[in-house]
């Protein structure tokens, strides 16, 4: 599953319009649809909040690992 899936299914997970993911990052609704839609790249500090705004390691949400949960 690529980024743009991952993001997708996780904000749906948790019952969260794209307009609100995007107001958690800072960033223009155009700029978060174009992340799901588009596969854009965020940069590292939008990767970064992403992972922990959905609770995942950077790994699984770049689709480098279909395990969640992040090492502690």
């Amino acid at each position: 599953m690529s980024l743009n899936e991952r993001l997708k299914a996780l904000r749906q997970e948790k019952g969260l319009s794209q307009e609100q993911v995007a107001r958690e990052l800072s960033v223009s609704l155009s700029a978060y649809q174009r992340l799901e839609r588009e596969g854009s790249t965020p940069n590292y500090a939008n990767f970064l909040h992403l992972a922990d705004f959905f609770d995942v390691s950077m790994d699984y949400l770049a689709g480098r690992t279909d395990v969640r949960e992040i090492g502690r």
